[in-house]
């Protein structure tokens, strides 16, 4: 397996020095504000949330931030599980869509 980037002391990938630091700086803001901020969601609805949409995404770097945060959080595996599960029927109907179009362009018509 490949060596994985070392995080800073503030828990931000390295690639994170890569973005222009005005950038940087809204990201990180809105990141706060969109997930620490209270809303109608508690925190542990939106960390499942997140768990979900970083498994559908592919980043296996936010899943992997989102899970340790969720037990800190005291969810469960099967709580997390059925975020997974929901994220996977997300995924399978992204590509059900997907197919549906390709076969509405009428590639395999005469």
């Amino acid at each position: 397996m490949a060596k994985r980037e070392s995080h800073n002391k503030n828990m931000q990938p390295k690639s994170m020095s890569l973005i222009d630091p005005r950038f940087r700086k809204i990201y990180l803001s809105f990141y706060k504000e969109s997930y620490f901020t209270p809303t109608t969601l508690d925190l542990k609805t939106k960390e499942l949330i997140a768990i979900a949409a970083s498994a559908v995404a592919k980043c296996e770097r936010c899943l992997e931030g989102h899970i340790r945060k969720a037990l800190k959080l005291g969810l469960t595996k099967d709580e997390i599980r059925d975020s997974l599960v929901i994220a996977i029927g997300i995924a399978a109907a992204g590509v059900m869509d997907n197919a549906a179009i390709i076969l509405d362009l009428h590639h395999f018509e005469g």
